[in-house]
């Protein structure tokens, strides 16, 4: 599975970094960054979590 991130749309409100804070970081310019692109199998339901809970829907997922 991977992390997809519509970057014009993102505006790093860090709603998945407070949901999988091992996968997603925004960094102090305001710029989210994909820590693991391809999560382990033991982090998917915080991932598909963080994705589904994305204010601005800018989070996907490609399985």
């Amino acid at each position: 599975m991977t992390i997809n991130v519509d970057y014009l749309v993102c505006e790093a409100n860090a709603v998945c970094v407070g949901l999988a804070p091992e996968v997603f970081d925004v960094d102090d310019e305001d710029n989210l960054h994909v820590l693991l692109p391809n999560p382990p199998a033991d982090l998917l339901d915080r991932v598909r979590h963080a994705v589904r809970s994305c204010p601005k829907a800018a989070l996907s997922l490609e399985e």
